[in-house]
Order: C-alpha cells, then sequence, then structure tokens
C-alpha cells in the first residue's frame, strides 16, 4: 500500500537516505542518476521514480569490478546505455547542437568497445569507456534541452514486469519495432543519427534503424518476442501490455511522434513475432 503511493504519484517524495555506489555493472546509470524504478509485485507494474533524493552523494567506479560479469548481462548493460541515450535523443528538441553531439558520441563510444568488451570482459579500457558512457547517458546530460518521453523504456518496462526478462533485452526487442512505426514521419532526425552516429548516407534513415538492430543482434541481444524466448503472444496479452503503457488509453505519447492507444498496440504487435 505505501508503495503503491509512489507508483501512483499520490506521495511525492521529499527526503530520503543518502545512498553512495560501488558500481558494478555498467547499464543503468544509477550511480550518478536520480531515476529509480519501482515494481508492484502484485500487480505487475513496473514504472520509473525520478527525483533529486535519489542521486548518490558517492560513487566508486573501477572497470575492474565488471570482469566478473556474464556476457549476457553485460550486453543487457550496453542496450540500456544506448538506450538512455536514445530516449532522449528523440525528443521534442531542435537545434540542440552540443546536446545531440554529447548523445552522438556516447552512442558510437558504446557501438564500438560493447563488441570488444562482448570478446573480452577483461578488457579494461573498453569495460572503462562503458562504465563512464553509462553514467553520462542516465545523469540528465544527454537530455538538457529536449522533452522526451522514455518511450522505449515504458514499452520494455511492460514486458519485464509481465515476463520477469532482463531490462536490457525488453528493450532490445521494443526499439526496432518502435523506430520503424515512426521514421517516415521523423525522417531527418533519423537521418541525423545514422549519420553521426553510424556514419551512413541515406535518404529515408532506415538503414541506420536495420543497422542498430543488427548491433543487437551482434552482441546476442533478442530483437523480437522469439528471439526473447516469451514466443507469439496471443491477441489479448498485446492488449494487456499496451493498455498498461497507456494507462488504458489515457495516456498518449507526444514528445517525438505522436502516438495513442492504437499506435502502440501496433507497435507491440510489429515485435510480436
Amino acid at each position: 500500500r505505501f508503495l503503491s503511493r509512489f507508483l501512483n504519484r499520490k506521495k511525492e517524495v521529499t527526503k530520503s537516505y543518502p545512498v553512495g555506489c560501488i558500481l558494478t555493472i555498467s547499464a543503468a546509470g544509477s550511480e550518478t542518476s536520480m531515476g529509480a524504478v519501482l515494481t508492484n509485485e502484485d500487480t505487475a507494474e513496473k514504472v520509473g521514480l525520478n527525483v533529486i533524493q535519489n542521486r548518490p552523494k558517492f560513487a566508486i567506479m573501477n572497470p575492474c569490478l565488471t570482469f566478473t560479469l556474464p556476457y549476457y548481462q553485460i550486453a543487457c548493460g550496453i542496450v540500456d546505455i544506448m538506450m538512455h541515450t536514445m530516449d532522449r535523443y528523440f525528443g521534442d528538441s531542435e537545434n540542440n547542437q552540443t546536446t545531440d553531439a554529447i548523445a552522438e558520441a556516447i552512442l558510437r563510444t558504446v557501438i564500438k568497445n560493447g563488441l570488444i568488451a562482448m570478446k573480452d570482459k577483461n578488457n579494461y579500457d573498453a569495460m572503462s569507456e562503458l562504465m563512464w558512457c553509462g553514467s553520462l547517458s542516465h545523469n540528465n546530460l544527454t537530455g538538457l534541452g529536449t522533452n522526451y518521453d522514455m518511450i522505449v523504456h515504458k514499452f520494455g518496462h511492460e514486458l519485464s514486469a509481465k515476463f520477469d526478462v532482463a531490462h536490457g533485452a525488453s528493450l532490445s526487442v521494443m526499439w526496432g519495432s518502435w523506430a520503424k512505426y515512426c521514421y517516415k514521419d521523423k525522417k531527418e532526425r533519423f537521418i541525423q543519427f545514422e549519420k553521426n552516429v553510424w556514419n551512413i548516407e541515406d535518404e529515408t534513415g532506415l538503414k541506420g534503424i536495420e543497422k542498430t538492430i543488427e548491433y543487437f543482434k551482434e552482441i546476442n541481444m533478442p530483437t523480437n518476442f522469439t528471439e526473447l524466448k516469451i514466443g507469439i503472444q496471443s491477441e489479448e496479452i498485446i492488449n494487456e501490455l499496451t493498455d498498461r503503457a497507456t494507462k488504458n488509453g489515457t495516456l498518449e505519447f507526444k514528445r517525438f511522434r505522436k502516438l495513442n492507444r492504437e499506435d502502440v498496440f501496433n507497435i507491440f504487435k510489429m515485435a510480436n513475432v
């Protein structure tokens, strides 16, 4: 009951105990962010709670502490870092050159060093770069000057709450479907993304999306429900996921491309293969 007050925004966080972090996985950026995720296991609700009181007082960051991670968790972390960056990058900003450049540099660095880390998790330099990118991607730096929905995170939260799958895996499953659904109405942004992140010249923006999906596959991350190992779901389940993501159709996403309940249903359905 106490937790549900915060989940439903009926109670505000006004204070918290001071927290220090010793980072052991590069992913969520919790060591520098003010974000937290609350889960109500009784109702399968999973939502973010972003308040300044969550930001740690200090963080100890030693890449050597990440060497013992399973490669699957390293890959999930790579996706999460990328998505913290991309969910902000695909917001409502225009002519936001410095913030865009920071986001694009983080993505290029994660992509390059993620491949190295997935071959040798004891590579200090690669694991160090991932650790630093994880911090920068979620400390609000990559969102300066823009408004954003963190929309792929919202989709991913519903999958992980329903099926208890890893957070990073839920994000790699949903990003491609979301991007392909939106790109025709936002070509300029996707063209900029593929040019500055992937060094691809294309007039549609679609090649950058495909390259991102290929990258997820290259680091052994799922890109649809079957690869996530939850199987193709019934229309009833797709409707349930949609209702949760849109608060029964009352929530519309509008920071990048406007999406209503029908749009969200279609995006979940695209991933349901």
